[in-house]
């Protein structure tokens, strides 16, 4: 089957529009691009299945490569048949290829490659042929030697030759494999007499079908630190009946039979059983840093895509003790405007002096919103800055923001180019106070594994987790867009075709030659060729450019048919963006598809892409969002009482349920029984990042600093 069909069958999606995707995919464009500007050929696949597509194909790409390569190796030793080509042909996945080759595999010394220097192969061969009238006995007496010094020993090679047989069998491992997966037990016990995090996994089993992927790194990640001993169990009698079935003649074989079963039995507890547990042990790890990967990703994106709080002068307070609450004003496009530190925790007595400077600054600047970051000392500045907004009578409001990974932005070489008039902790001020002005912005700055959203990242194939966010990163950026002329290097890098150098190159021709005024002069940046020109132009807008066209997330190679499509419909490019523009629709549809389709020589997805653009010229998908709940007082874990209905914003999705920032400075979690009525395999079926929710105060433990949370039979808003 070639790649299409089977991709097709698998995603159930047409074949021609998967063919489609992989000749683009193969062009060398990227995701992003074919996403937004080749929905013709694609069926209109978002970025998620595009690169749910890529990752497939290139499974499959290289399983063919290694079917071609276990294939010549084989051919090599003169060991190939019809059979074993037909079983290449068809092995769907990698553990099978290598399953086939395991018995034509180069072997370091085993104790059946020993036996068979012995000259012991025919003796196993004779034992393992089962011919009733055979003595194994009898016949090993001929295979006696100085290495071989009795009957026992002979015997015992053959069993050690036959058992390695038995191991390699692929039919046999296939078998064992699926009993594993359907029957087996993924058991774990304490390691040594110590209280640890691990403790629940103390005394422990779960089928592997079953085991939950959090609970899988759980027992990965307390078998390294030493806490836990963990082993996958089966029916030790029930795996080695299997085997026998195979490969004894139970009723036939006579005296022999009995030489095989004990092969098998040492098969199975020697070779296979180690192997397979090894394997599914694997297999389940790999399962579940992939669901980990896929929902960092999720709230990643979530995270990303939070909605901007636009036109507003913001102050950015990064708490601290003793080097004091470092702060920044920036203005609403997040030029930094004044600095200052304060020590606003009262154990400093200098309470009234840092309210002093804050109001002072607000006034000055006009300050309208105030982020805190969410770090040591965040609840006492909170308080601080409630009381400060109380002071002034409103007018101003506050919202905690996830601090994390802004400090590995500040000490980042990235941070000292951008502010190097500044140190270190004052560029984690400024950058508090943008990520609630465009966070997407923000946080492209920086690893997207620092940003605080997964669950047991560290301890990811770190490749896959790169490739995995990066992609997401690369598709958040691409979907909201980027102005030419106000977008920093590391944000323009995340643009499809625009390499890091390449971004600079535009910083750097934005700095010497002032404001781009036209997408075409993007094609005089140094290293920006036409292929690359083509991937990036559609997604960089040019607010206030000439050409109305060039604000707007029209491809300048759809700008003709934007243009028909204008004077068709009876409109001319003055009136892009205007009141009367919300017509254009109506026009269109008096003309027919047909028509417009035909004259424009643009597809149908193309066009209706081009009139939503020309109605809301380089409109913002995030501005339809629900915006961050601001707040301009300030509540503890001491105000909280079980049944208290509160509203609050979801931090961060797990496996087990999700974190909810309810405004105590702790995050409390809705587990996952908490979250809905109905039964839910995953929470972020119901939430993500980012979401509004009510919820209630099921249970509080101030020493431990929990907060427990339900969301059942709480009405949510709508």
């Amino acid at each position: 089957m070639d790649h299409a069909k089977q991709i097709a069958q698998e995603l159930g999606i047409q074949e021609k529009y998967v063919a489609g995707a992989i000749e683009l995919i193969d062009q060398g464009n990227t995701i992003p691009f074919i996403a937004r500007y080749r929905k013709e050929a694609t069926n209109s696949m978002d970025d998620q299945v595009l690169r749910q597509l890529g990752e497939r194909l290139e499974y499959l790409r290289n399983l063919d490569k290694r079917k071609e390569e276990v294939a010549g190796a084989i051919e090599t030793l003169g060991a190939m048949t019809p059979e074993i080509q037909k079983a290449l042909e068809e092995a769907a996945t990698l553990a099978v290829v290598e399953d086939i080759y395991r018995p034509y595999k180069p072997k370091r010394k085993t104790r059946a490659s020993v036996a068979k220097a012995k000259g012991l192969e025919p003796l196993a061969q004779l034992i393992l042929a089962q011919d009733h009238n055979t003595d194994p006995e009898k016949e090993a007496q001929a295979f006696l030697t100085e290495e071989v010094k009795d009957v026992e020993e002979a015997l015992a090679g053959a069993r050690d030759i036959i058992a390695e047989l038995v191991s390699d069998d692929p039919k046999a491992r296939a078998q064992l494999r699926t009993y594993y997966q359907n029957q087996g037990t993924l058991c774990s016990k304490a390691a040594k007499e110590e209280d640890s995090v691990y403790s629940q996994y103390y005394e422990y089993t779960e089928p592997v079908r079953k085991a939950a992927g959090h609970r899988v790194l759980a027992l990965d990640r307390g078998e390294r630190e030493g806490f836990l001993k963990v082993w996958v169990e089966v029916d030790l009698e029930r795996a080695v009946t299997q085997l026998s079935k195979m490969f004894v003649k139970a009723v036939s074989g006579g005296a022999c039979a009995l030489q095989v079963r004990m092969a098998v039995e040492d098969s199975y507890k020697r070779l296979i059983h180690p192997s397979l547990e090894t394997e599914i042990r694997g297999q389940l790890t790999a399962q579940a840093e992939e669901g980990a990967i896929q929902v960092f990703g999720e709230n990643l994106r979530q995270l990303l895509l939070q909605p901007p709080i636009k036109g507003k002068v913001a102050l950015g307070l990064d708490p601290g003790y003793r080097m004091g609450c470092k702060v920044a004003v920036v203005d609403p496009t997040g030029k930094v405007l004044d600095t200052a530190v304060v020590y606003p925790i009262p154990q400093f007595k200098k309470v009234e002096q840092a309210k002093s400077i804050i109001k002072g600054l607000i006034q000055k600047y006009g300050v309208q919103i105030i982020a805190i970051g969410n770090g040591t000392a965040s609840k006492e500045t909170e308080i601080f800055a409630a009381d400060v907004i109380r002071e002034l009578g409103g007018g101003v409001q506050y919202m905690v923001v996830s601090e994390a990974g802004a400090s590995v932005y500040s000490a980042s070489k990235l941070a000292a180019e951008e502010f190097p008039q500044f140190d270190v902790n004052l560029r984690s001020a400024v950058s508090i106070a943008r990520r609630l002005q465009d966070p997407l912005a923000e946080l492209v700055k920086i690893d997207p594994k620092a940003v605080g959203v997964g669950q047991y990242q560290h301890d990811m194939p770190q490749k896959r987790l790169n490739e995995t966010l990066d992609g997401v990163v690369e598709d958040c950026v691409n979907s909201v867009g980027v102005d030419l002329n106000t977008a920093s290097a590391p944000l323009l890098a995340r643009v499809a075709g625009i390499t890091n150098t390449i971004a600079k190159n535009i910083v750097t021709m934005r700095e010497e030659n002032g404001p781009f005024t036209s997408r075409t002069q993007l094609k005089k940046v140094k290293g920006l060729g036409p292929k690359a020109y083509q991937q990036c132009a559609g997604f960089l807008r040019i607010p206030g450019a000439k050409a109305k066209l060039d604000e707007t997330a029209v491809h300048p190679e759809s700008y003709e048919a934007a243009k028909t499509l204008l004077v068709l419909c009876g409109y001319k490019a003055e009136q892009i963006g205007t009141q009367e523009m919300a017509q254009l629709p109506k026009a269109a549809q008096s003309l027919g598809w047909d028509t417009l389709t035909q004259k424009t020589g643009a597809g149908r997805p193309t066009l209706e892409d081009i009139m939503a653009e020309l109605q809301k010229p380089g409109r913002d998908m995030r501005d339809s969002l629900p915006q961050p709940i601001l707040r301009s007082d300030v509540l503890s874990m001491e105000d909280l009482t079980p049944g208290m209905e509160l509203v609050g914003t979801v931090r961060n999705v797990i496996d087990f349920g999700a974190f909810v920032d309810i405004g105590v400075h702790q995050d409390g979690l809705v587990h996952i029984s908490q979250i809905s009525n109905k039964f839910i395999k995953h929470p972020r079926e119901v939430l993500k990042v980012g979401d509004k929710v009510k919820v209630k105060v099921l249970d509080l433990d101030l020493k431990k600093k929990r907060i427990s949370l339900t969301m059942k039979d709480v009405k949510q808003e709508q």
